[in-house]
């Protein structure tokens, strides 16, 4: 069995520009453990999750590849999840101002 997650953290670990090695020293974990799952042979953890998404900059979610439905989220709650993807120029203002702090 192959597991899926390395790839999506292959996916956000090369679009910030970090080599395995640097990845496995801000997480605390050996290169070759990062290879291993991005190579899909095995996974990392829950515990190890916490730690890929804050030095990967990503969700949860989206390191497990877990979408909402529009049947978990309201009208309103879809409509604005479409405004604030469309308008990035907003999308700093908008976490200002619910104070969502993703840096």
């Amino acid at each position: 069995m192959r597991y899926e997650i390395g790839n999506r953290i292959r996916k956000h670990r090369e679009s910030l520009g970090i080599s395995r090695r640097q990845l496995a020293e801000q997480i605390g974990v050996s290169n070759g453990r990062i290879s291993n799952w991005e190579q899909g042979l095995n996974r990392p953890d829950a515990d190890m999750l916490t730690e890929l998404c804050r030095v990967l900059k990503v969700y949860p979610s989206s390191l497990l590849g877990v979408k909402l439905s529009k049947d978990e989220l309201s009208d309103i709650e879809w409509k604005i999840i479409q405004a604030y993807r469309e308008k990035t120029d907003l999308q700093k203002a908008v976490n200002i101002l619910l104070g969502i702090d993703i840096e």
